[in-house]
């Protein structure tokens, strides 16, 4: 049986981290892990930065509200949706995701979650660490057949546990750095590697 796993941002939604470093006007928030690999590191200075700036949960939460899926995404996963079973393996966290969820018709999300003091981000749980990796090589030890895809650091390993899989829309460092995956830059051109995926299997 055949799974694919997505991650959410840069794929499905805007990067967060980035719409709300517009919306407050801090740019040292733009920072993701297309930029950062160690996600810890990233993470502290995240929270770091919010502690400097009294900004809290509910002040990210009201930037989300007003998001919206990436053109066509939505499209995307329907169709997806009918060809084979679907996942989305995230480093965001349960109490940015439930908007976002909504608007992409409650797809299947395994993330994290936030340590919330008196409205403020003061720390963050993991579900399990190299969550997205884990998450792979549990669904092919029930015998799942795995394509994933994304276009950050933290997909990289989720996509070489994966049977098989692409980067979509990475930028060009991560392109330079992993030239030896093939990186899509339309929901089409996506589609196409998952299609050729799911016919290659013999049932």
């Amino acid at each position: 049986m055949n799974m694919v796993c997505l991650d959410l941002e840069g794929v499905l939604v805007p990067e967060i981290w980035i719409a709300f470093s517009e919306a407050v006007g801090i740019p040292e928030l733009r920072r993701t892990t297309r930029d950062e690999p160690d996600y810890d590191k990233l993470m502290m200075f995240r929270i770091d930065l919010l502690k400097k700036n009294n900004l809290k949960l509910p002040d990210i939460q009201r930037v989300i509200s007003g998001m919206e899926p990436l053109p066509g995404a939505l499209e995307f996963l329907n169709a997806l949706r009918e060809k084979t079973q679907v996942v989305i393996l995230s480093d965001t966290f349960e109490q940015f995701a439930k908007p976002l969820m909504k608007k992409l018709a409650w797809p299947t999300l395994m993330c994290n979650s936030l340590v919330i003091e008196d409205g403020a981000v003061t720390g963050y749980k993991l579900r399990q660490k190299n969550g997205k990796r884990e998450a792979v090589r549990a669904f092919k030890s029930i015998n799942m057949r795995i394509f994933a895809a994304g276009d950050s650091f933290n997909d990289i390993a989720m996509i070489g546990e994966a049977d098989s899989g692409c980067l979509f829309r990475a930028p060009d460092q991560i392109r330079k750095n992993y030239s030896n995956l093939v990186c899509t830059d339309t929901f089409d051109e996506l589609l196409t590697e998952i299609e050729n995926f799911l016919n290659g299997y013999a049932v």
